[in-house]
C-alpha cells in the first residue's frame, strides 16, 4: 500500500492557529513525512497533532481565564490601595490639624494662667481663695498626658 500524504503545514497552521515558527519546530522533532516501514505514522501524527492542538487551546483558554481573574484581582487591589492612600492622607491632615489646635489651646491656657497669676494679688482674700480652689479643681481635671508629666 502507498503511504498517505503528509498533512499540509498550512492546513495544520489554520487548524491549530499557531505560528509558522512553532510548526517548523514541530517538523524538526516530529517530521510529517512517514518513516520507512511505517505507513500509519502520518495518520497517527495527524491525530496526535490535532489532540495536541486541542490540549494547547484548552490550556491557553485556562491561562487566559486565570490571567483575566488575576487582572481583575490586581485592579481591585490597586483600587483598594488608592482608597487606603486617600484615607491615610485624610487622617494625616486631620491629625496635623488637631495637633496644631492642641498647641494653640495649650498656648491660650499658658497665657490665661499668666494673667490669673498677675491678677491674683489684687483680689480680696475671699476672691483669692475661690480662685485658688478653682485653679486646683481645673488642675485635677486635666489629663497629665497633655502637659508631658
Amino acid at each position: 500500500s502507498q503511504p498517505s500524504p503528509s498533512p499540509n503545514p498550512a492546513e495544520l497552521r489554520q487548524k491549530c492557529r499557531v505560528s509558522p515558527s512553532w510548526l517548523e519546530a514541530c517538523h524538526i522533532h516530529f517530521p510529517l513525512s512517514p518513516s520507512k516501514g511505517s505507513s500509519h505514522l502520518p495518520q497517527q501524527l495527524k491525530f496526535t497533532t490535532s489532540d495536541s492542538c486541542d490540549r494547547i487551546k484548552d490550556e491557553f483558554q485556562l491561562l487566559q481565564a486565570q490571567y483575566h481573574s488575576l487582572k481583575l484581582e490586581c485592579d481591585k487591589l490597586a483600587s483598594e490601595k488608592s482608597e487606603m492612600q486617600r484615607h491615610y492622607v485624610m487622617y494625616y491632615e486631620m491629625s496635623y490639624g488637631l495637633n496644631i489646635e492642641m498647641h494653640k489651646q495649650a498656648e491660650i491656657v499658658k497665657r490665661l494662667n499668666g494673667i490669673c497669676a498677675q491678677v491674683l494679688p489684687y483680689l480680696s482674700q475671699e476672691g483669692a481663695a475661690a480662685a485658688a480652689a478653682a485653679a486646683a479643681a481645673r488642675r485635677s481635671e486635666e489629663s497629665p498626658k497633655y502637659h508631658g508629666s
